[in-house]
């Protein structure tokens, strides 16, 4: 294998792997570290310049880097750190973010101010979720006027009008959707539009430089099955429903409930009826438990409230009486494999299942709806009426039009809204600066050592065993008796610091320099998870079976010295470090090095947010 080059930036990026699963690349143990150091602002704002909306995502977040989290691969490797028979559980990342949110001081002296004087360019954004807001936020402070178009009377999109108040509060919207139109930004809410052509227009009322949509997928998909017309009184489509509960225009529900689909709207379906009135509420899924696409969490907060899901049900009709809803009859199915290997529902012949009840809500998955785009204007489609959008820059086919979030490439989240909106905001910036789209800014990196002595370094690099802290929950009594009544407490300060404790600094990095290295083996002796390997060079297939522990995970790249002097190379496994830095305490000649990387994405506005650093680099870990 060829040396490993380290100055490239993406390499240690894929080692933090949280901040690599990141759609906006948040700097995890950044902030993580700050939190544990009680520095709740500085941790916010490491937050707020990535993903925009740390209260909201901290209680939202669909938590990609979970997953990703290196402590539960580690974990399972080692009897050291797993010390139970637990299934071993990522570090809390996603609920760290609302400790930030909830134990800061006032950031507001702190953040971007509205510009002093505009740049004579003027943006139209079509929708006010996160996407639309993201880019409002990183091009208003560089003098854009940016205009915002929503049918709704407030701002926050779908996190406002289909995320419950028990998960989402009202207050923690105004507070983060505030931040973003207090640049300066002009809100038209209340106001549809119908016509992309007219916006475009170049005799329009007001020209506009660009256009950026970011209008969601509103639309919900129906299920046109036999009594669907008859009972349409009570079958109510599952986002819609949503958002008339968040509005107040919806107030109950019928005392038997039946919630079609697997996925979190359902579980938001289910939960909100719950809270409405409903005692028997039902959720039935045609596919199986585990391959549902609601976030696990969220079938568990579902099913401690006491609603059960069933699963290989297909819904075949709506019963009714005279028009009066009765119930739904399913049809058993089972998972089967064709001969291709592909997985079909396949019925059982078992008699089918009838679910009597009041009302139905049809959660069954969501479409992007784009009416007011006419055809003709040199924006392309393709044949899922879906525009055909650059995945790098947001841009369609028609020069100055942007989408992002939802309207782009299909219902997501709301993490990958505010990183298509930062994607957006740099392509804006580049075409009304004259540039190309394709100069893209390259991120800021930074390597720094933390070395204090011989053998000492500026963190505490102690591996704590903890298992995962539970978010205190609100009794279930008291949370549903009001659909408003926010069901999780939240981490205090003490909880919020023995959950940053277990994060393993992924991004301090281990780097290793040849020409100070004995090849005394010491580090290969002292690593807990025999990632070190002194052996001859090869091709990378054999030469990851041939390491002290076989390197099976072929994502994560192998760190490859030059050849040492015997000829040999260093190889280290990525994929399973604690990062403890035992190597390097170790290393008698100072060869390997315990460096802190810090990578900041690039964004439209980065030239004034460079003051939104925290005042002091941030600890390794408190004491």
């Amino acid at each position: 294998m060829n040396p490993t080059d380290i100055r490239h930036p993406d390499y240690f990026h894929k080692v933090v792997d949280c901040q690599w699963a990141c759609p906006a690349h948040t700097p995890v143990p950044e902030y993580i570290r700050l939190i544990a150091a009680g520095r709740y602002g500085d941790a916010y704002l490491v937050n707020w310049k990535s993903n925009v909306f740390p209260g909201i995502l901290g209680r939202t977040c669909d938590r990609p880097c979970e997953p990703a989290c290196r402590r539960g691969r580690v974990e399972e490797g080692s009897p050291e750190l797993r010390r139970n028979e637990s299934k071993p559980e990522p570090v809390a990342i996603c609920r760290l973010k609302r400790v930030a949110a909830d134990l800061k001081d006032d950031v507001r002296p702190r953040l971007p101010q509205p510009a002093t004087k505009r740049n004579g360019k003027r943006v139209a954004l079509v929708g006010a979720g996160p996407a639309s807001l993201t880019v409002a936020r990183d091009l208003a402070p560089l003098g854009y006027e940016c205009v915002v178009f929503d049918g709704d009377t407030q701002a926050g999109g779908m996190m406002r009008t289909q995320i419950p108040k028990f998960r989402l509060p009202d207050r923690v919207i105004d507070e983060e959707v505030g931040y973003v139109l207090d640049l300066g930004i002009e809100l038209r809410s209340g106001v549809q539009v119908d016509s992309l052509a007219e916006l475009l227009a170049p005799d329009a009322r007001e020209r506009f430089d660009a256009v950026f949509i970011g209008s969601g997928a509103p639309r919900g998909r129906d299920l046109d099955i036999p009594g669907r017309r008859e009972a349409a009184a009570n079958i109510h489509i599952g986002i819609d429903w949503l958002s008339s509960v968040s509005f107040g225009h919806t107030t109950s529900i019928g005392s038997r409930v039946v919630v079609l689909g697997g996925g979190n709207t359902a579980m938001d379906c289910c939960r909100s009826s719950r809270r409405l009135g409903g005692d028997d509420v039902q959720v039935v899924v045609r596919s199986g438990f585990d391959e549902m696409k609601a976030s696990p969490w969220e079938k568990e907060d579902a099913m401690h409230e006491g609603i059960p899901i069933h699963n290989y049900l297909v819904p075949l009709a709506f019963t009714h009486d005279n028009g009066r809803l009765t119930g739904v009859t399913f049809e058993k199915v089972a998972a089967r494999r064709d001969e291709r290997g592909r997985r079909q529902l396949v019925p059982t012949g078992e008699p089918t299942v009838h679910f009597p009840c009041d009302d139905v809500l049809v959660a069954i998955g969501q479409e992007n709806a784009f009416p007011w785009i006419e055809r003709d204007i040199g924006i392309a489609f393709d044949e899922w009426n879906m525009p055909i959008v650059d995945r790098t820059t947001m841009a369609s086919t028609r020069p100055g039009v942007y989408f992002g979030g939802d309207a782009a490439f299909g219902p997501k989240n709301i993490i990958w809204a505010v990183a298509h909106g930062h994607d957006a905001a740099i392509s804006i910036d580049l075409s009304c600066r004259g540039e190309s789209l394709a100069n893209r800014p390259p991120p800021h990196v930074n390597l720094m050592s933390q070395k204090m002595g011989i053998h000492e370094w500026s963190y505490d690099n102690a591996i704590h065993s903890d298992r995962r802290y539970r978010v205190p929950l609100r009794d279930v009594t008291i949370a549903l008796k009001d659909i408003r009544t926010e069901v999780e407490l939240g981490f205090d300060a003490k909880l919020g610091y023995a959950e940053a404790q277990r994060c393993l600094n992924c991004d301090v990095q281990t780097i290793f320099t040849d020409k100070l290295c004995i090849e005394c083996d010491a580090c290969v002796d002292i690593c807990p998870m025999d990632c070190i390997t002194f052996t001859a060079n090869g091709d990378e297939p054999d030469l990851r079976t041939r390491l002290t522990a076989p390197a099976r995970n072929a994502d994560q790249a192998l760190y490859v010295s030059v050849p040492v002097r015997t000829g040999r190379v260093m190889v280290k496994d990525e994929d399973v470090c604690l990062h403890c830095g035992l190597c390097a305490e170790r290393c008698p000649t100072g060869a390997w090095d315990m460096q802190k990387f810090l990578l900041d994405m690039a964004q439209a506005d980065d030239r004034v947010q460079r003051h939104l650093a925290p005042r002091q680099p941030a600890p390794m870990a408190a004491d």
